[in-house]
């Protein structure tokens, strides 16, 4: 449709050129003393046409000819920037390739291309503040694969004096993502030397935002797990928990390892208590963590009464018939419960004695609900429930503590050959 009306439009142009030129009689007279010329208009027109022409075409003439030096320059130019470009990509490939020598070269030969290409831009002074800013990124990026060879050699001075050439070429707004890239990369190089200061003094330095991404984060949870600090681990765990950087189990997992961690490092109950009312809701809801709270609180001879509370956050869990945890988490909180049991509360008892009919046949059950009525002077039938569970249980440490509790409770009635038959068993395990 286009080429149908340019048609039509050089056939109109055509006829207004045909209705001009052909009736036309007028005459340009010229005077040039002592002569005089006499041509028509139409040859006057054709003539200035003409002259038009070729006074265009001599002038770009002479321009072309008057910039060949300038294109030279430019021709020069590109010629360096391609071969500064080339240079830089040959450095990644040998880097990715594992020649770290011929990379270290490649980009000192990509950095004296840059050079020379710089200089060469500013003596034809063409796009000079759009160069600067590719310049020092791609200077950046050269130092930083340096650098980075330099790693990988362990030659850590000249890592050290690249990655700062590196950093001072990056210091512009403009090149604020390149700035980043190299900080995240220094962090990786002090976590590879297992030097975790240097690499939290690292991100510190990040802005907030690139702090926050879920690469910063995970080299601040390993920056802080080998530097010790626990509290500052669990809260990037939690963070990188919330952007779902981990599968729900391991993310679970984690948490549940750092909040342990966290507990067993606390040395008095009143630090203890702190430590647990800092943890989440879900993380107390753990049954390892409450189990391991408890029991550590025991330990350091805390409240009996704080410890039972913190096992009963987890005992469906743990004494369901259908629990899927395994014996020696509940072992444990077997453990941790007896040391906190106490004859003042009914409660516990009562649901112990629960737990001993939901879950018939369960030696660890059964001891329990013979501590348990021990604790509650109930001889009989805490006799009957240990002597029961001593000839089944498999965990040494309860299967050693039912046969001392048997032989204490031989000794009350008297009954010395019991009492050492059962020190005997007891002894023997």
């Amino acid at each position: 449709m286009r080429a149908a009306f340019w048609f039509i439009a050089l056939f109109g142009v055509a006829v207004a050129v045909a209705l001009f030129a052909g009736d036309n009689d007028a005459v340009v007279t010229l005077f040039w003393a002592p002569h005089r010329v006499d041509i028509s208009l139409n040859l006057m027109v054709l003539l200035l046409f003409a002259a038009f022409a070729l006074l265009h075409f001599a002038l770009k003439a002479l321009s072309a000819v008057t910039s060949l030096p300038v294109q030279a320059r430019r021709w020069r130019a590109q010629q360096k920037e391609r071969a500064m470009y080339a240079a830089l990509m040959e450095a990644l490939a040998h880097l990715l390739a594992g020649r770290f020598i011929r990379s270290s070269r490649s980009a000192e030969n990509a950095l004296s291309q840059e050079k020379n290409l710089s200089q060469l831009i500013a003596d034809v002074g063409i796009d000079s503040g759009h160069h600067a800013s590719r310049s020092m990124q791609l200077r950046s990026l050269a130092h930083l694969l340096a650098a980075e060879s330099a790693q990988f050699l362990q030659n850590r001075p000249v890592r050290d004096q690249h990655l700062a050439k590196a950093l001072e070429d990056s210091s512009q707004r403009t090149l604020l993502a390149t700035q980043e890239g190299i900080q995240l990369r220094a962090v990786r190089w002090a976590l590879d030397d297992r030097d975790p200061l240097l690499a939290l003094e690292w991100l510190a330095k990040l802005p907030v935002g690139a702090g926050r991404r879920t690469l910063a984060l995970r080299m601040r949870l390993r920056a802080a797990r080998l530097a010790g600090q626990t509290e500052l681990a669990m809260e990037t765990a939690r963070l990188l928990a919330k952007h779902r950087a981990f599968s729900a189990p391991a993310a679970q997992s984690m948490l549940r390892g750092l909040a342990i961690e966290l507990l067993n490092g606390a040395h008095e109950p009143d630090k203890l208590h702190k430590v647990w009312l800092t943890l989440d809701a879900h993380e107390r809801a753990m049954p390892d963590v409450a189990v391991n709270a408890a029991a550590r609180l025991m330990t350091l001879h805390g409240e009996a009464s704080l410890a039972r509370q913190w096992l009963a956050e987890v005992w469906t869990p743990v004494m369901h018939k259908r629990s899927e945890l395994g014996d020696a988490l509940r072992v444990k909180f077997i453990l941790a419960l007896e040391a906190s049991l106490d004859a003042s509360d009914a409660q516990w008892l009562a649901r112990i004695e629960t737990a001993v009919v939901a879950r018939p046949g369960d030696a660890n059950v059964e001891y329990l609900a013979g501590i348990a009525c021990l604790k509650h002077q109930l001889w009989g039938k805490a006799q009957q429930l240990l002597a029961h569970a001593a000839l089944a249980l498999q965990d040494p440490a309860l299967k050693r503590k039912a046969w001392l509790s048997l032989a204490t409770l031989a000794e009350q009635r008297n009954d010395a050959e019991a009492a050492q038959l059962a020190f005997r068993r007891a002894a023997q395990l």
